[in-house]
C-alpha cells in the first residue's frame, strides 16, 4: 500500500466512523478541515475517501456547495432491506447446508445475549448482537463476494438500524424470527433456513413502512 492510498484509507474510516456514529448527522454538510487537523494530513487524501463514500452511497455530493451525509428515505431502506434478503437467504442456504459446529455454537450463544437484552431493555447491545449474528451468518458463507458484497451492505444498514429497533415490537419480534432461522439452521433444512431468512427481513421492510413516509428523509437524532 502506498503512503497516499495509506492516507486515503484513513480518512475514509474516520469520516464513514463519523456518519455510522451520527457524529455527522443526514444532511449534515462533510467539512475536509476537522479531518485534515485530525489526522494531520492534507486534504488530497480527505477529499479522495470522501469520493469514494459518495460512491458507496454514505455522501451525497451537490454542486457547488461540496459532500453531505445522506438522507436515507424509506424507500431507499427498502432497496437496502432488499438486497439484504437475497444475500441473507443465499448465506442461510450455506450454512444449513454445512453445519459448522463452531458457527452454530456461537450462533446460539448470541442469540441468548440478545434474549437477555431484552431482559434488561439494552435495546443498544441488542443491536450489536443483531449485527453480529447476521454478519457470522454472511461469513458462514463460502461465497467470498457474497461476503463482500454483505460487508458493505452492512455498513448502510447502519446509517438507519437504530429505527428498527425503536420500531414498537420489532426487537422481540426479531429475536422470535432469529430463533426460527436458528433452528432451520440447525436441523440443516436448507429450504426453510432461506424462508426463515426472507420472512425476517420482509417483516422489517414492513414495520419500517408503517412508521416511515415513503418519500420522507430519516428523521435526524434528537428530531420529534
Amino acid at each position: 500500500m502506498t503512503e497516499l492510498s495509506s492516507l486515503v484509507r484513513s480518512a475514509y474510516e474516520a469520516v464513514r466512523e463519523a456518519v455510522l456514529e451520527r457524529r455527522l448527522l443526514p444532511g449534515e454538510r462533510v467539512t475536509v478541515r476537522p479531518f485534515t487537523e485530525r489526522l494531520s494530513i492534507s486534504p488530497t487524501p480527505v477529499k479522495a475517501a470522501l469520493a469514494i463514500l459518495e460512491r458507496e452511497g454514505f455522501l451525497v455530493s451537490r454542486k457547488h456547495s461540496g459532500y453531505f451525509v445522506a438522507e436515507l428515505t424509506a424507500a431507499d431502506m427498502r432497496d437496502i432491506y432488499e438486497l439484504r434478503s437475497a444475500i441473507d437467504a443465499l448465506a442461510a442456504r450455506d450454512v444449513a447446508r454445512t453445519r459448522p459446529a463452531e458457527l452454530l455454537e456461537r450462533l446460539g450463544e448470541l442469540l441468548e445475549g440478545q434474549r437477555a437484552a431484552l431482559r434488561d431493555e439494552d435495546v443498544e447491545t441488542y443491536a450489536e448482537l443483531d449485527r453480529e449474528f447476521h454478519a457470522l451468518i454472511w461469513h458462514g458463507s463460502a461465497n467470498r463476494r457474497l461476503t463482500a458484497v454483505a460487508d458493505l451492505l452492512s455498513a448502510q444498514l447502519r446509517l438507519g438500524h437504530n429505527l428498527t429497533t425503536a420500531v414498537p415490537g420489532r426487537p422481540q419480534a426479531g429475536l422470535d424470527e432469529h430463533g426460527e432461522i436458528m433452528d432451520a439452521l440447525l436441523s440443516g433444512d436448507t429450504a426453510a433456513a432461506e424462508q426463515a431468512t426472507r420472512r425476517h427481513v420482509a417483516q422489517i421492510i414492513r414495520a419500517l413502512e408503517k412508521v416511515l413516509p415513503q418519500q420522507s428523509a430519516l428523521p435526524r437524532a434528537g428530531d420529534a
